[in-house]
């Protein structure tokens, strides 16, 4: 696979959902395909995927991808897409974002991404409802995750 999209992403973590019988939502998906792009920036310095992410609302948004789920609202997402040839580094880069961020709700997702200094940078001088395409920029993503990673004693 030449090109990695955040739609490739989604659909490695809900065949992932599935397989374990778990539930996934929009808004869940969201903030997981988030978090894969900004560690893997953090961790080998290049974005995992080409698309950018907004700062909406709720957190983190790549709108395309939003746009393939947004029929299910706030309901899990109920098919399972199989699984997306992936190279096996970003497999394994996936399984470890998987195993991190699955156990959270969407809400505390959200809320973990509100107190982050990539969203909040994009949303810079917004009312909190105030509605946003704003980028959230990789450098941004890049530097604040690597930080985090070199204050917790890990390899970035």
């Amino acid at each position: 696979m030449s090109k990695i999209t955040a739609k490739n992403v989604a659909d490695f973590f809900l065949h992932k959902v599935h397989a374990h019988g778990d539930v996934i939502t929009n808004k869940k998906i969201q903030k997981m395909v988030y978090y894969a792009q900004a560690w893997y920036l953090a961790l080998y310095d290049k974005p995992l995927i080409g698309e950018d992410c907004e700062a909406w609302v709720h957190g983190p948004v790549y709108p395309k991808l939003y746009h393939c789920f947004k029929s299910y609202t706030w309901n899990p997402i109920s098919f399972d897409p199989g699984k997306p040839e992936l190279p096996v580094k970003v497999e394994q880069h996936l399984n470890e974002i998987y195993d991190t961020f699955a156990s959270f709700t969407s809400y505390q997702l959200e809320m973990m991404t509100h107190q982050e200094r990539p969203w909040q940078e994009a949303r810079k001088g917004l009312a909190p409802d105030d509605f946003s395409t704003a980028i959230i920029s990789k450098a941004s993503m890049k530097h604040f995750y690597r930080k985090m990673a070199e204050e917790n004693g890990e390899e970035a």
